[in-house]
């Protein structure tokens, strides 16, 4: 069952074309039905003319990103935690951050998992599709972003 509408703001849909700009920003609560919510929610956004493989692997990065921030940062141990997600489409790139609450015992890293790992393909993803990540961290939190570019 779905949890009530939340508010957020959103840009109306813009078609995928080399030169518009557009930023959406929303707020997920930081459990696990956020990440296909975040999920639906950037599809509806981006599906108007992108490609579907590109917008596969922008949606399939955003659901690693979210499902780590959930399951590794503070903001799932504190009431009412979210993690906000920001995507920003400039042409034919995307930029995708998901900020949280940060952790005091883990700092995002990338490891290379083996055949029997349950998990811990996420930031492995992430750095094997994306032509660029990072993270950061500030008194607030802490943050994960990448950027995808389609090509022709």
């Amino acid at each position: 069952m779905r949890g009530p509408l939340r508010h957020y703001d959103a840009s109306p849909k813009a078609p995928f074309t080399k030169a518009p700009h557009a930023t959406w920003r929303r707020k997920f609560p930081a459990t696990a039905i956020s990440v296909p919510e975040a999920r639906d929610w950037a599809g509806s956004l981006l599906s108007v003319g992108v490609p579907s493989p590109f917008l596969d692997d922008v949606l399939l990065l955003l659901s690693e990103v979210v499902t780590n921030a959930i399951t590794h940062s503070d903001s799932a141990h504190t009431l009412g935690g979210q993690v906000a997600v920001q995507i920003t489409r400039i042409g034919a790139t995307v930029r995708v951050e998901v900020a949280d609450a940060g952790s005091f015992t883990t700092t995002p890293a990338v490891r290379a998992p083996t055949l029997d790992d349950d998990g811990g393909r996420g930031l492995w993803l992430v750095d094997l599709l994306a032509e660029e990540w990072g993270f950061h961290r500030d008194e607030t939190g802490g943050s994960v972003w990448f950027r995808l570019t389609e090509r022709d």
